[in-house]
């Protein structure tokens, strides 16, 4: 038992390790490509929200995937059986993840979880016990998350240029819709994070003081609070960084002049770095349960001796050894996926990135309310490429795109296929 737990936490850390490789380019991929962020400063703003959000807010998901990654009733008289399928599991998502990240391919760590899960199965229970609706569900996502996606960016790209970029004065124009854009970005992303950050605040008012709060009233006046205060923040900041380039107009020709020289574009970092921010914690909190969920379940399976029905408790040190994989992924493998998103499918300005942030965390956030499991990785793209569509047809480029597509369209079955197969080998070796 002690043999195989080590061997677990070993193939957990491998995958958390291929999962921040591969699917932090989702939160940072955009930044990077557009300059609003050089890809040290990516890998460690990365770094610390993704851990910090896999450490305080992961065990939600993680109990989820822990207890429902497969029916759970169908393995009760066999515990073992389990456990080695979610080595399998573990096994299987790993290598299929370190074979996409070294062709710089983002692909979807769940879709890859699921599949593995199909392919043991199948291999343990027969053809019936696979959810195929679950996997009917994934296949509708496939289609629809990049055109979702990609309408939504198209849509808020062309508003964007309409009314700011095209304009002869933009700056006039950007002070005008810095409210409606500090409101968008803190509306969306707000949703998907300020629930679980102020989750503990509500409970205090709610359990100490006595004062019965609906459970939403403390997010809603946080996240409206902080979109007064990033109004005013970006105000102050567009006037003093308008007045910096008008002073630079009467520097010498021979000087060099900063970097960044547009205000507009400036701005506009400064909003895509802090959805980013939000992208990177959301993805920590929840993603880290692809790989630590079936260390958990096996740590459980191995203390009482059944198999976890309901829910249970993630102790700390699984959270933080997930958290440290991301990271130490991110930083070592997570330059290419990085490299792909956000400079070999189009070329980006803060300003397209940002829409196309804004347009991933919008379709995550539907498919949810709408059931329908979805893929960031998916999300991403398609709205790069909507970007893309609005900017001129000319300037995607369909080579990356036909590379990316076909690593989406086999990641179930190659994870389930390894996954078939490296059980099947177990079995005969261990059971």
């Amino acid at each position: 038992m002690l043999i195989t737990q080590v061997t677990v936490v070993i193939l957990a850390f491998y995958v958390a390790w291929n999962l921040g490789a591969n699917d932090v380019a989702n939160a940072m991929g955009t930044s990077v490509g557009s300059k609003a962020v050089t890809l040290k400063q990516a890998i460690i703003i990365a770094g610390v929200l993704e851990f910090t959000g896999a450490v305080l807010f992961g065990h939600e998901v993680t109990e989820t995937l822990a207890t429902k990654i497969a029916n759970p009733a169908l393995f009760a008289a066999t515990p073992q059986i389990l456990v080695t399928g979610m080595v399998t599991v573990l096994i299987s998502c790993g290598v299929w993840l370190q074979i996409a990240t070294s062709r710089g391919l983002p692909v979807s760590s769940s879709h890859a979880v699921v599949g593995a899960i199909a392919g043991f199965s199948w291999v343990a229970l027969g053809v019936g016990a696979i959810d195929w609706s679950s996997i009917g569900l994934i296949t509708i996502g496939w289609i629809l998350t990049p055109l979702i996606s990609g309408a939504i960016a198209a849509l808020f790209y062309s508003q964007i240029k309409r009314w700011i970029l095209d304009q002869p004065n933009q700056v006039v124009q950007l002070q005008e819709w810095i409210p409606w854009l500090s409101t968008a970005l803190l509306g969306i992303f707000g949703v998907i994070v300020l629930p679980s950050l102020t989750k503990p605040l509500t409970n205090f008012v709610i359990e100490q003081v006595g004062f019965k709060i609906p459970a939403y009233d403390i997010p809603l006046l946080t996240g409206a609070i902080a979109a007064v205060g990033l109004t005013i923040i970006s105000w102050r900041q567009l006037g003093e960084v308008g007045k910096g380039v008008l002073e630079e107009k009467f520097l010498p020709q021979t000087q060099e002049l900063p970097s960044i020289q547009n205000p507009v574009e400036r701005l506009f970092g400064r909003f895509q770095l802090l959805s980013a921010c939000f992208v990177a914690f959301a993805h920590g909190s929840n993603d880290v349960g692809n790989a630590i969920a079936p260390l958990a379940a096996i740590v459980y399976i191995n203390r009482t001796g059944s198999v976890p029905t309901d829910s249970i408790t993630i102790p700390i040190w699984i959270l933080i050894l997930g958290g440290a994989g991301i990271v130490g992924g991110l930083a070592v493998w997570g330059k290419k996926v990085i490299a792909t998103i956000g400079e070999n499918i189009i070329a980006l300005q803060p300003s397209s990135g940002f829409c196309a942030e804004l347009a991933t965390a919008t379709t995550i956030l539907i498919a949810s309310r709408l059931g329908l499991p979805v893929s960031t990785s998916h999300a991403l793209v398609g709205g790069v490429v909507g970007i893309g569509l609005v900017q001129n047809l000319k300037s995607i480029k369909f080579q990356t795109l036909k590379g990316i597509a076909a690593a989406w369209l086999i990641t179930i079955p190659v994870s389930a296929v390894l996954s078939a197969a490296i059980f099947s080998i177990a079995r005969i070796l261990f059971l």
